[in-house]
């Protein structure tokens, strides 16, 4: 090729800057991006669990702001709401007597129900006419049905307005807003559905009511309406509408407490050791509760000596036959003195004596723990003196004399009571325990009246007074129901009662057998732990 040819061939240099520039990227392709300048879109499961979080939290929000419920019960103002809750449940504060809580459902969501106030007008006329309190079943059913309905609607517009508002803060999408009041009510729904499932109208029959120790017997109910109208829970919540009404109309005067008279009541108590603050508890019970007779396990000195004897006088004036057997931190002194006290029935070595029509049997500790120069005998030595029990037990059965309830201080004595009573107390282990022994005899083990007695100055909490109303049929002297009182320790300044049926007394149960004809251990109670014995567990 000749230089004029080579001259009118186009060279790189030559060349347009539009044609030269894509064979100048294709010499050198640019650097790849930064892993930083890359905007990665959100996974799909990050976005899900960004709207249920965002989702959960507007619709909490929600109901606190306004998903509450105005409703007229019968006579009183309430105000009814939906919380979020891991238990489930139904709580009725009766401000200021306290509040009443029940297992009604197990769902993620509690419902609160609040006393705002009583109407003067609507309870003045049934005050004037005390004939409509016949239809107040009627009107409350009405009433909390209404309430129901209502508290719905309110509870869909606030989960769902609230979900809906906060996802458009934060994600400023509308359809993504949309979705997330959508997905609200959609849990909503299945937490109603599941509290709607495990719904149990039969809780209202065992509540467990917080406040004034005074309010108890008036808002928690005597135990033979509990027992006989258990099957229709509409009429529960008349009558318990019916108290509160009658305690509001009171201006938080309590009413007078009127006993059932087909019920013999019966205040378990136990380990006092030396607390003052006892008896006046003690005393309160039995004036609330209307008390046929006090029942002490033992344990009621903290040494035993002859110093701590006037400490037991206060037992003669607490209105109620005292009925004492010995515990391991009371000595034969504190027995012989306490014999013979005026109103003060000791029992020993299986002796038996019948008290407000309830044959009750008994015996005292073997062992006397504070005396350190014997070597502890331990529960071989209670089991030995439980035997005692048992041959006064079977010489009674025999006779056509049956004992009622079994009484020794330590659980180990007590439980060779087993098919031999219906019923046997006994304490020691400063804790509640409940439970069918395999012949059928109820053990119930009290916790200590005393708080620990004043050793409970020593921990830094102090422990629980507690004390138990056992209500026993009149005619067959079986147990019926009972009350655990549960004060806040030293302070005193609130009572815990909670309300207990035995097996045989819930709706659609099958009579329990006789104890001797044996029964497994009750699941639907409370407490069906074995009682411990092991030395660990001992107080000392």
């Amino acid at each position: 090729m000749d230089r004029a040819a080579r001259s009118r061939t186009p060279t790189a240099d030559t060349l347009p800057d539009a044609v030269r520039a894509p064979a100048s990227r294709a010499r050198k392709a640019p650097p790849p991006p930064l892993m930083a300048d890359v905007v990665q879109p959100p996974r799909p499961y990050a976005r899900a669990l960004g709207l249920i979080a965002v989702t959960v939290l507007g619709a909490w929000l929600g109901l606190l702001t306004l998903g509450t419920a105005h409703v007229p019960v019968g006579p009183m103002d309430t105000s009814m709401r939906l919380r979020p809750s891991l238990t489930g449940g139904t709580r009725i504060d009766v401000a200021p007597l306290g509040d009443l809580e029940l297992n009604s459902h197990y769902a993620p969501l509690r419902l609160d129900v609040d006393v705002d106030r009583l109407d003067p007008v609507r309870s003045q006329a049934l005050v004037d006419r005390p004939e409509r309190f016949a239809g107040l079943q009627a009107e409350v059913t009405h009433d909390i049905t209404r309430g129901a309905i209502g508290l719905a609607f309110h509870s869909c517009a606030a989960v769902a307005c609230g979900a809906a508002a906060l996802s458009l803060a934060v994600h400023r999408r509308p359809r993504r807003a949309l979705a997330a009041g959508g997905l609200a009510l959609t849990l909503l729904a299945a937490s109603a559905g599941t509290a709607y499932a495990t719904w149990n109208p039969q809780s209202v029959l065992e509540p467990k009511f917080s406040g004034l120790l005074s309010s108890a017997p008036s808002v928690v109910g005597n135990a033979r309406n509990i027992v006989s109208e258990f099957n229709v829970y509409q009429q529960e919540l008349a009558r318990l509408v019916t108290n509160m009404t009658k305690l509001y109309d009171a201006a938080s005067t309590l009413p007078v407490y009127q006993p059932d008279p087909s019920t013999i009541r019966v205040l378990h108590v136990s380990d006092i050791h030396l607390n003052p603050g006892s008896w006046r508890i003690i005393a309160s019970l039995v004036e609330q509760y209307r008390i046929n007779v006090i029942v002490d396990t033992g344990d009621t000195m903290d040494h035993g000596s002859a110093a701590e004897n006037h400490f037991l006088d206060p037992v003669s004036t607490l209105g109620a036959p005292y009925v004492w057997v010995r515990g391991n931190h009371d000595s034969r002194t504190t027995q012989k003195y306490l014999t013979g006290r005026r109103h003060v029935i000791v029992l020993d070595r299986g002796k038996v004596t019948q008290v407000a029509g309830v044959r009750i049997a008994g015996v005292g500790d073997p062992q006397f723990t504070p005396d350190r120069s014997v070597v502890a005998a331990g529960d071989p030595a209670e089991r030995t003196a439980g035997g005692r029990l048992a041959d006064s037990l079977r010489t009674q059965r025999l006779a056509g004399t049956p004992v009622d309830i079994a009484l020794a201080h330590n659980p180990a004595a007590a439980t060779e009571a087993d098919g031999l009573a219906p019923l046997a107390l006994a304490g020691h282990i400063h804790h509640r325990e409940n439970t069918t022994l395999p012949q059928g005899t109820r053990l119930m083990v009290e916790g200590s009246t005393g708080g620990g007695g004043l050793r409970a100055v020593q921990n830094k909490k102090p422990a629980p007074v507690e004390a138990s109303v056992l209500y026993l049929d009149r005619r067959t002297k079986r147990l019926q129901a009972w009350d655990e009182i549960t004060l806040g320790g030293l302070g005193l300044s609130r009572a815990e009662v909670s309300r207990h049926l035995p097996r045989e007394n819930h709706p659609g149960a099958i009579p329990s057998p006789s104890p001797s004809s044996g029964s497994s251990s009750d699941p639907s109670e409370r407490s069906t732990r074995s009682p411990s014995h092991s030395p660990g567990n001992r107080p000392r």
